[in-house]
């Protein structure tokens, strides 16, 4: 390859390395403010976003930490109800909310429970849950998600109008997959790359 040409693949190389990790601090600075300014006002319903159901055999602790943050809502009064959100996991065919409401009730967990048990995306989350929280009479929600996950997530729910239709807030939950990698963990790593993919598609505002 010619001395020139090179040049300009280490140079786009670069310009992509910098965007990525511009993306990467934004995203994790954003975590930490969430993770330092949990929710304040009550809410109807905690909506606990999907991940991979299992992991290594057991229940992903990054979806079951999840659970947990909307468990510790219900708990301290908080929310009156969990939904839970997420579709057949395409690695093990189960149903991410189906794993999150045994994990809720083995919990000790014994409060109201939804399940939107079809969505395979952030996006498909938001926009599934919509008819269920409206018919349940849901007009303000708290959505939890792991600390990386929820700039996204809060991009998505004003592009789609979700956070017209309910007022909003966010949980930051701490799973232990982020207390002991936090943004150096699979899910983590890639979510730059899902914001970019979500940008071109139009999703986010």
């Amino acid at each position: 390859m010619r001395p020139s040409l090179w040049r300009v693949v280490l140079g786009a190389l670069g310009v992509l390395a910098a965007g990525y990790a511009a993306i990467a601090i934004m995203v994790w600075l954003h975590a930490l403010d969430l993770l330092g300014h949990p929710p304040q006002r009550p809410a109807d319903a905690a909506l606990v976003l999907g991940n991979r159901a299992y992991w290594e055999g057991q229940p992903n602790p990054c979806l079951t930490g999840r659970v947990d943050a909307g468990i510790a809502l219900a708990r301290e009064g908080l929310v009156r109800e969990l939904v839970m959100s997420g579709g057949v996991d395409k690695e093990d065919g189960r149903i991410e909310a189906e794993v999150m409401q045994a994990h809720a009730r083995l919990s000790g967990y014994a409060g109201p429970l939804l399940l939107e048990p079809v969505s395979a995306s952030t996006r498909e989350n938001l926009s599934m849950s919509r008819s269920l929280l409206q018919a349940a009479g849901v007009k303000r929600v708290i959505i939890v998600s792991e600390p990386y996950h929820l700039w996204r997530a809060e991009r998505l729910a004003h592009a789609s109008g979700f956070d017209r239709l309910f007022d909003v807030q966010y949980t930051a939950a701490p799973t232990s997959c982020w207390r002991r990698w936090g943004m150096l963990f699979k899910g983590a790593l890639r979510e730059p790359l899902a914001i970019v993919n979500n940008g071109m598609n139009g999703y986010l505002h």
